[in-house]
C-alpha cells in the first residue's frame, strides 16, 4: 500500500448477487474512508473511494473458474484489485496547494530574511563547477 494512504475504518458495501449458467454477475457499490497524507505538503486530510456502481463477473467454468467452498466465493481478491487500482496515485490536500513552501513559509518567524531557495540548493552549488 501507498506510504501516504492509511485505512482506518472498515470496507462499506451493498452487493447484489445473480448465478448465471457459467457464471455469476456481483453488483453493488463500495465505499472506503482513506486516511491521505498531501504528496505536496503531507498534511493529513480524508479522502472517500466510492466505487459506485462496482460490478465483477466469476466464472464457473473453464480455466478462470473460482473455488466454491460450501456454497461461498471468496471475492477478496477481486475487491482489492479495484480499490487498489481506485487509489489516488498523488494524493493532494487541494488542487491549490502550494506544497512544502507553504509550510516553510508559515514556520518563518515574522521579519527574517530568507535565503532564496536557489541558493540553498545542491544544484546551485553545482553550478559553481568548472570543468
Amino acid at each position: 500500500m501507498d506510504e501516504l494512504i492509511h485505512l482506518s475504518q472498515p470496507l462499506s458495501y451493498d452487493l447484489s448477487v445473480e448465478k448465471f449458467e457459467r457464471g455469476i454477475l456481483v453488483q453493488g457499490k463500495l465505499r472506503l474512508a482513506l486516511d491521505c497524507e498531501c504528496a505536496r505538503c503531507l498534511g493529513a486530510f480524508p479522502h472517500l473511494l466510492n466505487l459506485d456502481p462496482w460490478a465483477c463477473h466469476l466464472a464457473l467454468e473453464g480455466e478462470e473458474k473460482i473455488p466454491i467452498i460450501n456454497d461461498l466465493v471468496d471475492l477478496t481478491p477481486y475487491i482489492r484489485e479495484d480499490i487498489l487500482l481506485s487509489f489516488p496515485q498523488q494524493p493532494l490536500c487541494g488542487p491549490e496547494c502550494k506544497g512544502l513552501t507553504r509550510l516553510r513559509n508559515e514556520q518563518t518567524k515574522p521579519g527574517a530574511v530568507r535565503e532564496p531557495e536557489s541558493a540553498a540548493s545542491a544544484w546551485a552549488e553545482l553550478n559553481k563547477l568548472k570543468f
